[in-house]
């Protein structure tokens, strides 16, 4: 049983701080009272970290997690004893336009963040954001832990790639490392509205058409944002028992939906089924079906999803409501 006061005082970092899972995983930290370090490369002033004040309960570290010393001098410094990596460039498209970008800040990054830390000895447990984006095209759905890594396009080969830095950091230092793979996340603090889900709310709220970019079909996990910044803490907690180190984890509502059922949920929601949704098909280097067990994480961790489908996309609905009034 974990303590818990388990956080109090812990120094903590997170890269990626000022991005949707980094805001939310940094405001349920700061309410556990831990001493938050965030590492900033860009002020984004709509972004939770900012709008909700959280960069005053924190201490800010100005720079990008492609500047090794940086993060050398941020854990020693700090005496960081949690980190979770969250910081990479996460736009599928952005990746596929600028594929070395994204290599530098997903790949480069990660073996950074490893390599600081294993030549710090304060660091008692890395929680490294993966995707199930690692797993690229599998014959077997939902995707397990035991299937193969095989990212075939720019950002499922950058995720693959820090999956297995991971792994690799573990087997040969045997550094505190478990890896995270969630979907696709949702919830308030998207700031991308060229996701679906935050994209349509737009769309309902203007009284538009939603737009779905692909033809509909391609099927996902839409996991709810507070679940899993929920399940990143959980995870770090559990990191306590050695024995899950260098293991991955699966987490997911295990329900996957078509685009074009996540967007019908969300007319569904807001009560504007009169919408109808505009097919462009336009989506390229997208993998058809992907979603993922949770079984290895309720065995081995106790863990489960606090929030339905249904419940995160009514909290959603209403924080888009309010911001874009």
């Amino acid at each position: 049983m974990v303590d818990k006061n388990y956080w109090q005082d812990r120094n903590v970092l997170i890269t990626g701080c000022t991005g949707f899972l980094g805001g939310h995983l940094t405001k349920l930290l700061v309410n556990q009272d831990a001493n938050v370090v965030g590492l900033v490369r860009d002020r984004v002033p709509r972004a939770d970290l900012f709008r909700e004040g959280l960069y005053n309960k924190i201490t800010v570290v100005n720079g990008c997690i492609e500047d090794y010393q940086l993060l050398e001098r941020t854990i020693n410094e700090y005496e960081i004893e949690t980190i979770f990596h969250l910081g990479a460039q996460t736009i599928v498209r952005i990746a596929n336009r600028n594929p070395i970008s994204t290599f530098k800040s997903n790949i480069e990054g990660t073996w950074n963040v490893l390599e600081a830390s294993r030549r710090n000895s304060t660091v008692k447990s890395i929680v490294i954001a993966s995707s199930d984006k690692a797993y690229g095209t599998a014959k077997k759905i939902p995707y397990d832990e035991t299937a193969c890594l095989n990212g075939e396009h720019p950002y499922d080969v950058s995720k693959s790639c820090a999956d297995l830095l991971a792994k690799s950091y573990f087997k040969t230092y045997n550094l505190p490392v478990c890896i995270t793979r969630c979907g696709n996340f949702y919830g308030s603090g998207d700031l991308n509205f060229n996701r679906i889900v935050p994209g349509t709310i737009r769309s309902v709220i203007r009284n538009k058409n939603p737009i779905i970019r692909s033809d509909g079909s391609f099927i996902r996990d839409y996991f709810y944002i507070k679940n899993g910044a929920s399940a990143y803490v959980h995870l770090a907690e559990k990191m306590e028992d050695t024995k899950i180190h260098g293991e991955a984890f699966n987490f997911s509502n295990e329900q996957p939906l078509s685009v074009i059922e996540i967007t019908q949920l969300i007319l569904q929601v807001m009560g504007r089924e009169d919408l109808k949704p505009e097919i462009r098909n336009e989506a390229s280097n997208e993998i058809p079906e992907q979603w993922l067990s949770s079984e290895k994480a309720k065995k081995m961790l106790d863990w489960k999803a606090k929030f339905s489908i249904k419940e995160g996309l009514a909290e959603t609905v209403e924080w888009y409501k309010e911001l874009l009034k």
